[in-house]
């Protein structure tokens, strides 16, 4: 049976912060429904009520696109245990995206590792923690992040970076524009 919590619980922050991979949800007030995968220990634990998690470069740029476009920018991200225990742990909330180059994106980057290819902070304001078993979920063993995406970014550099923003990430698959601005976010080398 699935228990709600008003803020992240030490317990909670342990869970999370062993994990190796979330997933994160986004809806626009009209259109598709997009959930991603993420990892590269790109995820913090700001406080009770806050997280964020650093994005790198993708082909498209669902969520961001989504917090735009919509009123009460709500966003999820689950983890699930995929050893040990049996546990889903949900965050909901209100998200904001801090595009690379803004003072805010700057104030928050010293809480994470470097990132090549990163283009944005993901913060969420969470008002409700839900946990539930998990007893569906597989067991699966966790081997090594895979360093290619990381790599492909540090050898394209940031002038194929800025490139590749303005032809990838300015609008999401169904047309909403994602702002991001390529030379404020990487100024040309």
């Amino acid at each position: 049976m699935g228990k709600q919590f008003a803020r992240i619980e030490p317990e909670h922050r342990a869970f999370i912060e062993r994990q190796k991979i979330f997933f994160v949800a986004s809806a626009p007030p009209k259109g598709r429904i997009n959930v991603s995968p993420k990892g590269l220990s790109s995820f913090r634990v700001l406080g009770e009520n806050e997280v964020a998690y650093i994005d790198c470069t993708g082909s498209g740029s669902e969520t961001r696109a989504h917090l735009l476009a919509s009123d009460d920018k709500r966003l999820t991200i689950m983890f699930c245990a995929f050893d040990g225990a049996p546990v889903i742990l949900r965050l909901y909330g209100q998200g904001r995206s801090l595009m690379r180059g803004t003072p805010e994106y700057a104030d928050l980057a010293p809480d994470f590792e470097d990132m090549a290819g990163a283009r944005q902070i993901v913060r969420l304001s969470v008002d409700l923690v839900q946990t539930s078993c998990g007893m569906g979920v597989p067991l699966f063993d966790y081997r090594k992040e895979r360093g290619s995406l990381l790599r492909y970014w540090t050898a394209q550099g940031v002038n194929n970076l800025r490139k590749y923003w303005g032809l990838k990430n300015m609008k999401s698959i169904d047309g909403l524009p994602t702002g991001f601005a390529p030379d404020s976010m990487a100024p040309p080398g």
